[in-house]
């Protein structure tokens, strides 16, 4: 199935600024419309009352320098 990206955005924010980030997509989520929105970008997507919710850590290391990083995902999908 091919992939088409609608939308992306990825900055450095503090953990407060994530947290109100989450709050806001919370509210948007439970209202059943999304809003995404960037200096570039922009686009509304409706969410169905039940979709899937994945949650998702990761611990990685990089091959050559052995450093590791973490990635904590939320994902919400559904098919239409």
């Amino acid at each position: 199935m091919p992939e088409e990206q609608l939308f992306k955005t990825e900055h450095q924010a503090t953990r407060t600024e994530i947290a109100e980030a989450l709050r806001d997509a919370a509210a948007q989520i439970e209202s059943g419309d999304v809003q995404l929105s960037s200096a570039t970008a922009e686009q509304t997507v409706a969410v169905p009352d039940s979709p899937r919710f994945e949650v998702e850590l990761e611990r990685l290391t990089d091959s050559e320098t052995g450093d590791q990083r973490y990635e904590l995902e939320y994902e919400i999908r559904w098919t239409e």
